[in-house]
């Protein structure tokens, strides 16, 4: 039996805007509502939808985030709310919720649950990024006041908006994602006892299957397949961002695209006739937070929060991982990718393959809502495909705040009973955290290393170790003297001991000794 509150996916729309001309460039907001318009019609009934919509969740654009909060135009307040009105609609409940990549699949569980208590009947869940035509446009002297919207009306702003990194993390350049994931890349090198450029040519070969992928998709923002040898070789094109990823290794961020995705319930489908056959369910899911800050993790080459949630989501839906024919796994670089395999139990080389768009950098990184244009894909899939099954990954901050959501057209019968996350996080919240020194002086050794590249300024090298006798964290500058960051290059700096010394500003600097 399938119970009329079974929440359910009935539309989903994607949308890619490449043009070049300043004057062919779309707002954001303009690119969220071609993607609802898309969604909406896609529902079958877009009509009766629209007047049955109840309720909107919009996802926070890169302009809501620290580093880019001084933008002049680009801010969207209530995005949801945005696009209803300009379809004419007025729902009384919207939803936004913090940044984090996450946050789609975070949303679509939590308006599931909603529409499964009644709370609400009908919802549209919206977002993507335009970064690329906000640069462009302020590269050309212009400005675009009307790119900004503040609509007054009901918003609830809910979830967990910690910042992602301590003072100490940010102060040494962790509050940066293309800093923090090499940091983790080269740990998880570290346990699997790779050499260096072993590891990189192995990224490299997993990372050309992404863009074969993304060459594929009619959205992609790159649709070209790169080859292993380009991606792993370093020159002017694909410089070195942060050892060891070069530039094809990285998220891409400006980009124009955006997604969106209706849900409502079984019942609600029916009474508004849309046809069965576009209903995709979400059979399971689960939300679960890593220790929230790199340097406390007991591990930095795991992450025990994707480990827990995503066998919650398994024994929700009652499949297992032989059942799933399609993938897509949060790609933003490849440790991320890496792990999640590792921690799900999916290898690397998989015949399924681990995408359904190409990956962040390929298809497009669209920002926060990347995993929305992944599930709007997955719909898509499953639709032509009745019956098979789908699995999508996300994933915020540093490995930091992760969600995972299970897919198909095949019906959940009986209760839909979703996963006590709550139960979840007690789980990884009880697994013991490092002690970091804030303040370190004295030898240490280092467990993790990259080398930042930084346009316009000096690489630098960073570490993240352990300081002799206490065994407490460490996190360190290596400046760029005396062949240190040379060394870098040339020896694996995983166990590299040397001295830390603090200067007047409060960062450390950490001294190796290469004899």
């Amino acid at each position: 039996m399938i119970h009329d509150n079974t929440p359910i996916l009935i539309g989903a729309g994607m949308t890619v805007n490449r043009e070049r001309d300043l004057d062919k460039l779309k707002s954001p907001l303009q690119l969220l509502s071609e993607a609802a318009a898309i969604a909406f019609a896609d529902t079958g009934a877009e009509e009766i939808v629209k007047a049955a919509l109840d309720s909107t969740a919009g996802l926070r654009f890169v302009t809501d985030s620290p580093e880019a909060r001084g933008m002049p135009f680009g801010k969207y307040s209530n995005p949801g709310l945005s696009v209803a009105r300009g379809f004419g609609l007025n729902p009384q409940k919207n939803f936004i919720a913090p940044t984090g990549g996450n946050t789609p699949q975070f949303m679509i569980t939590d308006m599931a649950k909603r529409i499964h208590a009644g709370d609400q009947d009908v919802t549209l869940i919206v977002g993507g990024e335009g970064l690329n035509a906000i640069m462009r446009v302020l590269k050309g002297g212009q400005d675009r006041p009307e790119w900004n919207d503040d609509p007054e009306g009901p918003l609830q702003n809910y979830g967990d908006d910690r910042a992602g990194t301590t003072p100490t993390e940010a102060k040494h350049g962790l509050n940066f994602p293309v800093n923090a994931y090499p940091l983790l890349e080269n740990a998880y090198r570290k346990s699997l006892g790779r050499e260096t450029r072993e590891h990189i040519e192995a990224l490299a070969q997993l990372m050309s299957g992404f863009s074969e992928v993304a060459a594929e998709h009619p959205q992609s923002w790159f649709p070209v397949t790169r080859s292993p040898d380009e991606i792993a070789t370093v020159n002017s094109s694909n410089r070195w961002v942060g050892y060891p990823y070069p530039k094809y290794m990285n998220a891409v961020m400006q980009v124009d695209q955006a997604a969106a995705v209706i849900l409502t319930s079984v019942g609600k489908a029916r009474e508004l006739g849309i046809d069965e056959a576009n209903w995709v369910y979400l059979h399971g899911a689960a939300d679960a937070n890593e220790t929230w800050f790199v340097t406390e993790r007991r591990d930095l080459h795991r992450s025990h929060a994707i480990n827990l949630m995503s066998r919650a989501a398994l024994n929700m839906s009652g499949w297992g991982l032989d059942d799933i024919d399609y993938f897509d796994i949060y790609s933003c670089f490849p440790v991320a990718v890496e792990i999640a395999c590792k921690e799900i139990g999916l290898a690397e080389d998989d015949p399924r393959g681990l995408t359904v768009t190409g990956g962040l950098p390929y298809f497009g990184g669209a920002g926060n809502g990347y995993a929305l244009l992944s599930i709007a894909t997955m719909a898509q899939k499953l639709r032509a495909n009745p019956g098979s099954k789908g699995l999508c990954t996300a994933n915020g901050w540093y490995l930091t705040k992760h969600a995972i959501g299970l897919y198909s057209t095949e019906p959940v019968h009986g209760e839909w009973a979703p996963v006590d996350n709550l139960a979840v996080q007690a789980q990884v919240d009880a697994i013991p955290k490092r002690d970091v020194e804030t303040q370190p002086h004295g030898a240490g050794t280092v467990e993790t290393f990259t080398v930042i590249h930084p346009n316009g300024k000096p690489r630098m090298g960073i570490v993240i170790g352990t300081m002799a006798g206490s065994g407490n964290r460490f996190v360190a500058y290596v400046e760029d003297r005396d062949g240190f960051v040379d060394a870098m290059f040339e020896r694996d700096f995983c166990d590299m001991v040397g001295n830390l010394n603090v200067a007047a500003d409060g960062v450390c600097y950490f001294e190796p000794n290469l004899n």
